[in-house]
């Protein structure tokens, strides 16, 4: 009997335990508060105190009704093509813009005005900033796998599209008041991530082979970026040519330079040290030039373990 009661005990603390991580605990209050202070110090050189936080949880429909007037709709993007938002009121954005422009915060009144494209990219750096900052401060903490990875993307100035736009489930919403530029203006930013979550649960919450399997995939993901991110310089070459210094010291606008032996049908991919990767021949992709590869220099290629990512530019002529 004492071991039944006893278990039931145990029970009881577990699922009160995961009814606080389904929510978000104190590790999601904690760290938006000192991202959010943090970004805009570092940023803009801004001052901002969190006065009031409170998360919440919302359907699709409640959400959209979420976004006041004129507000600055920033979409975001995370892991597994999740989406979420963070809504800058009129006050919030005319603090951020004002410490860019003027260096302080205004307290005059507000002009009416919904935000412009301009206005998103001023405070997209600062908005990566606090959620990579939100990131950073939850890496143990449960609160990491719907809270984690996500970026700025684009930006809107009206609501209406958000029903289309994003997924039919319920979202967590975090609402932090803020006091800017030492009250110079007070305003609130709400932050709306999926609340099931996308992304990886940390390491410290999981063990054995799951955390393996977990941390496997968190390190391939991360090389996968940075190989992505990575760029590859290629010089479409037509043709060299050959010429004395003193030719080319004297050389003037509008000279015409005779390129020998260029062929359009016959144009060389080199890498930045001068090796040929791949031939090809002159066309053209929506109006742009391109290059198409030649077959069998592609077989050739992809053979030695060479794949070509090509991104159709303008081409620059070399010599």
């Amino acid at each position: 009997m004492a071991e039944a009661q006893q278990d039931g005990v145990i029970r009881r603390k577990i699922a009160s335990a995961k009814a606080q991580m389904a929510e978000g605990g104190p590790g999601a209050d904690r760290g938006w508060r000192l991202a959010l202070a943090r970004a805009a110090r570092d940023q803009l050189s801004l001052s901002v105190e969190v006065t009031a936080l409170a998360m919440q949880r919302h359907s699709l429909a409640e959400l959209l009704e979420l976004p006041p007037q004129q507000a600055l709709i920033a979409v975001l993007q995370g892991p597994a093509e999740g989406m979420g938002l963070l809504i800058l009121t009129p006050p919030v954005l005319a603090a951020m813009i004002e410490a860019q422009t003027l260096g302080k915060v205004s307290s005059s009144p507000l002009a009416s005005r919904k935000p412009t494209r301009t206005d998103a990219a001023m405070v997209a750096p600062t908005l990566d900033a606090a959620l990579e900052g939100l990131e950073q401060t939850l890496e143990q903490e449960a609160d990491l796998h719907w809270a984690g990875g996500f970026r700025y993307a684009s930006f809107l100035d009206d609501p209406r599209p958000l029903g289309l736009l994003l997924e039919d489930i319920d979202y967590r919403v975090l609402t932090a008041e803020l006091s800017l530029g030492q009250g110079a203006r007070q305003g609130m930013i709400l932050l709306a991530l999926p609340a099931e979550g996308k992304g990886v649960m940390p390491a410290a919450q999981v063990s054995g082979p799951e955390a393996a399997a977990q941390i496997g995939q968190a390190f391939a993901q991360a090389l996968a970026e940075q190989v992505d991110a990575a760029r590859c310089v290629l010089d479409a070459v037509v043709s060299r040519v050959s010429l004395p210094l003193a030719r080319v010291m004297a050389l003037k606008v509008g000279e015409v330079i005779t390129l020998p032996r260029a062929a359009i049908d016959r144009i060389c991919f080199e890498g930045l040290d001068g090796r040929v990767l791949a031939e090809g021949r002159l066309g053209q992709n929506r109006g742009m030039r391109a290059i198409r590869l030649n077959s069998g220099e592609v077989q050739a290629r992809k053979a030695v373990g060479i794949e070509l990512a090509l991104r159709a530019e303008p081409l620059r002529q070399t010599g």
